[in-house]
């Protein structure tokens, strides 16, 4: 009796048993879906973008050339060797006289203070200004 209440339970289900059709509907609008979905999708990949873009592509821009290279290269090499020589001057050896130098885009005043010597440096580029103490 058990076996017939189940094997009839199975068969009703599959004479009465009711069935829809599955229909696919995209989401994504690039693919058919519903144009009100963009910002939604938009906004979702923005949000989980772990990429900076502009800096990417900022930095392919600016590619410099040999003479650029060079010209940055060469102000380096300067102002490596006016450092050393401050130093120098500071703490051993070395002459360097106060005045005003221009390297490229840095504008570079050294001055005896009180305090020591004063390095003001100003790049006239981005209107950056730093200024060193060195204690005498």
């Amino acid at each position: 009796m058990k076996t017939f209440t189940i094997v009839l339970a199975f068969t009703a289900g599959i004479f009465f048993g009711k069935s829809q059709q599955l229909v696919y509907k995209p989401i994504n609008p690039a693919f058919g879906g519903e144009t009100f979905n963009y910002q939604w999708l938009l906004s979702s990949a923005n949000a989980q973008n772990q990429f900076d873009d502009k800096k990417d592509f900022n930095s392919l821009l600016n590619k410099s050339s040999s003479l650029d290279s060079f010209s940055q290269s060469l102000n380096r090499q300067v102002l490596s060797e006016l450092s050393r020589k401050l130093f120098q001057e500071q703490f051993g050896e070395g002459t360097v006289q106060p005045g005003n130098y221009l390297f490229g885009s840095l504008y570079v005043q050294v001055t005896t203070t009180a305090k020591g010597l004063m390095i003001s440096i100003l790049d006239t580029n981005t209107g950056e200004q730093s200024e060193i103490v060195i204690p005498k």
